[in-house]
């Protein structure tokens, strides 16, 4: 079935925005300008400062749906269904881990290049399945548990290309929108005992502290194609959001992780462009070992194997499983009386 114009518009929208947002924070890592009260030039190391803005860009996309939700309602006949009611404070736990994982998301952006970064992001996938089984009681096909294993692999090829290359640094949905609420709230109020936490060399601003905030407004003030390069951070994430949950409500999930992988090929291709780093064939070798990992935990083998006869069978049986699983998982582990006849 060919894809309509919407459909085309929202696949290139979510690889474009997807790409702009990796290699715009790494842009701003690349800048180096003077900070506060004559301090000699240096980078610009605000990984903080940077998570703050991509939660902004999140939280951004609640006030365009209000607006929408008004204008709809003001409609005589009125198509927008916003949903049940619920406590939002159920997102505030899923927001924390999120605040954190992307804090030091951008910390280790700053040690890493863009294309590593974007390949070693597939760890979530190991992550994701076993905790699902640790405490969803979930149970994994074979394909997915080889998955995982393909994917630590890949995970350890890729970390050893930047080893060779030597490329480190060693001085140092409306859910998604609520997320991004409370993370850029809370982020926001931890910069305060940041600017006072001590961190030695492990940190590249002037006062060696976790986070100099009003170090980065000043280095943006000196030079300001900084702030161009936040703001690609923060507008190209709302954007990403948006287009990465319409692509899985308008075309399949499957089509979002052939994207996001094709994301990480663009970044690399335009990192090797633009002279931020060097072709190395392992990064080539992880990234297919990657990728045929996350295919595998996805499912992406199944249409494929499903075209062997000895081999469809076993699929069907794969299929009723996971349907099986999914309703006991969405039941809260009681089995439906339609599966008891």
């Amino acid at each position: 079935m060919a894809w309509t114009k919407y459909q085309l518009f929202l696949a290139g929208l979510m690889l474009t925005t997807g790409s702009i947002n990796t290699l715009s924070a790494k842009w701003a890592d690349l800048f180096s300008a003077k900070g506060c009260h004559g301090d000699p030039e240096h980078t610009f190391s605000h990984p903080f400062v940077q998570a703050v803005g991509m939660f902004l860009g999140e939280f951004s996309c609640l006030a365009v749906f209000y607006i929408l939700l008004f204008h709809d309602r003001r409609s005589p006949e009125p198509r927008m269904n916003p949903g049940q009611r619920f406590n939002p404070l159920l997102f505030f736990p899923p927001a924390m881990c999120d605040m954190t994982a992307t804090s030091i998301m951008y910390v280790a952006l700053n040690m890493t290049s863009a294309s590593s970064f974007q390949m070693l992001r597939g760890a979530v996938i190991i992550f994701t399945g076993l905790l699902s089984v640790a405490f969803l009681g979930r149970r994994l096909a074979p394909s997915q548990w080889i998955g995982i294993f393909i994917t630590i692999l890949g995970l350890v090829v890729v970390g050893l290309a930047d080893f060779v290359s030597g490329h480190r640094d060693d001085s140092h949905k409306l859910s998604d929108v609520i997320t991004g609420l409370f993370g850029f709230v809370v982020l926001s109020l931890l910069l305060i005992p940041m600017y006072f936490i001590h961190t030695g060399n492990f940190s590249d601003n002037p006062r060696q502290v976790l986070e100099d905030a009003l170090d980065a407004f000043c280095q943006i003030g000196h030079k300001p194609l900084i702030l161009l390069a936040l703001l690609g951070n923060t507008v190209s994430i709302a954007f990403f959001n948006f287009a990465g949950i319409s692509v899985t409500k308008e075309i399949s999930a499957t089509t979002r992780m052939v994207l996001d992988s094709l994301r990480t090929l663009v970044i690399w291709v335009v990192s090797l462009a633009l002279g931020w780093e060097q072709f190395h064939g392992l990064q080539v070798l992880g990234f297919l070992v990657l990728l045929t990992g996350t295919a595998l935990y996805n499912g992406l083998h199944r249409p494929v194997l499903a075209r062997i006869p000895w081999c469809a069978a076993r699929m069907n049986l794969e299929e009723d499983s996971s349907d099986a699983e999914r309703e006991r998982l969405l039941n809260n582990g009681r089995v439906q009386a339609s599966e008891d006849t």
